[in-house]
C-alpha cells in the first residue's frame, strides 16, 4: 500500500523529518538575512520556509504518528483473530 511507504514512521524517516525542519528554519533565516533590506522596506518576511517549518512538517509528523499507531494496532488485532 502506498500509504505505508509515505506515512509509516521508522528511525530513518524520523531523522529526515528533524533534518527537514532544521533545514527549513535555516533557509528561512538565511533568506531573511540575505534580503533584510528588502523585507524592512516592504515590511514583510519570508513566509515559504517559515510555513514549511511551522505548519507542514509538524502536521506531517502528527499524521505519520497517528497512521503508525493505527497500523500497529490493526496489525495486532489481525494477529489475535
Amino acid at each position: 500500500m502506498k500509504l505505508e511507504k509515505y506515512l509509516l514512521l521508522n528511525l530513518k524517516k524520523l531523522f529526515l523529518i528533524v533534518g527537514a525542519f532544521i533545514l527549513a528554519v535555516l533557509l528561512h533565516n538565511l533568506i531573511y538575512a540575505l534580503f533584510y533590506d528588502y523585507f524592512t522596506r516592504t515590511g514583510g518576511d519570508e513566509p515559504v520556509f517559515f510555513i514549511i517549518a511551522v505548519i507542514i512538517i509538524p502536521l506531517y509528523f502528527l499524521v505519520s504518528v497517528g497512521y503508525t499507531i493505527f497500523h500497529h494496532v490493526r496489525k495486532k488485532v489481525k494477529k489475535k483473530k
